[in-house]
């Protein structure tokens, strides 16, 4: 009898990791295809597998991320409404305008978007996808990780943001529009916040990440995609594309929302097949807790001055933010 049952647990646990009992941790984060990271250039197909793209009208609006077989994490303020009708998710697309062999396409049954979601001030903009039907994973269609709640991004940390925007305000990614990948810094919460002053309110459901230098970061048609970073062999979301001053603007890195604040507030949301959640852990020491704004006022706070009077000099549309839409 002791032997039957044993026998039993052993199948049940068995039929449970095959179902994805262990919350997708046995499949997500994983790209068996990405073999090489260059940033600033076209993605080799399959490198991200979790990359989605959103349609409406037959065109791409907005990015996101594949979290499990039934759900995708994007931003709120890609959606004006919670209404679906129309709405197309591409997984596997590689191209806007040419054939993609490994694409699938879902309709979606409901957007939920963060009840905190503040258009004001794009705190919480967060938004989760839950596909009409399930998707089956293949190597160019996965889930990503997510990083978890006790997570820690220090100043620099090496991440990388995807997506089909614009290369520079208002010029559109050439044809055929291939999804497109850059290597970006984090940049600390403390030294965003100073980049910021005067300008827009930096929250710690935020997470910063850009060359100070400019040059480089998302762009309009980037927004609800993901800001991702590797720990061993897994790739690890911890950002959601948020806002920016104007695109990869120098001094400016762009804003994403911070993944790691909304873990219970997903889980309480999926009820199934839950999203994997890992702890990402930076190395060293984080300098981001030795900043303060007096010491970046020597050319930062030029640059914001500067910047501040040319925004406050053109269309009343940017006297906020960009939405990276």
């Amino acid at each position: 009898m002791d032997s039957w049952w044993a026998l039993c647990a052993v199948v049940v646990a068995l039929t449970c990791i095959g179902k994805g009992g262990h919350a997708q941790l046995d499949v997500c984060g994983t790209a068996p295809l990405n073999t090489k990271i260059v940033g600033g250039q076209n993605a080799v197909a399959g490198s991200w597998p979790w990359q989605a793209s959103l349609h409406r009208s037959n065109a791409h609006f907005c990015g996101g991320s594949l979290i499990s077989k039934d759900w995708v994490l994007t931003a709120a303020h890609c959606f004006a409404s919670t209404s679906t009708s129309g709405l197309l998710v591409y997984l596997g697309r590689q191209n806007q305008k040419s054939i993609n062999p490994n694409e699938v396409s879902q309709t979606v049954s409901q957007i939920t978007r963060h009840p905190n979601y503040n258009s004001a001030t794009h705190d919480n903009d967060i938004c989760l996808l839950k596909l009409s039907s399930s998707v089956t994973f293949t190597d160019y269609v996965r889930p990503v990780c997510l990083t978890a709640g006790s997570s820690t991004y220090y100043n620099g940390t090496t991440s990388w943001v995807t997506g089909w925007g614009n290369i520079n305000s208002g010029v559109s990614l050439p044809s055929p529009q291939t999804l497109q990948e850059v290597e970006l810094p984090i940049v600390g919460n403390r030294k965003c916040t100073c980049l910021y002053a005067g300008v827009g309110s930096i929250t710690g459901n935020m997470i910063c990440a850009g060359l100070l230098a400019g040059g480089k970061g998302s762009c309009q048609g980037d927004s609800g995609g993901p800001l991702v970073s590797k720990s061993g062999s897994v790739w690890i979301q911890s950002g959601v594309v948020s806002f920016g001053v104007s695109c990869a603007k120098p001094n400016f890195p762009g804003v994403y929302a911070r993944v790691s604040q909304y873990q219970a507030w997903i889980k309480s949301q999926i009820s199934t097949d839950q999203p994997g959640f890992v702890t990402f852990s930076s190395s060293g020491n984080n300098s981001d807790l030795t900043v303060t704004c007096a010491a970046l006022s020597g050319g930062a706070t030029h640059l914001l001055s500067f910047s501040l009077s040319l925004l406050l000099s053109l269309s009343p549309i940017l006297l906020s933010f960009y939405l990276f839409l």
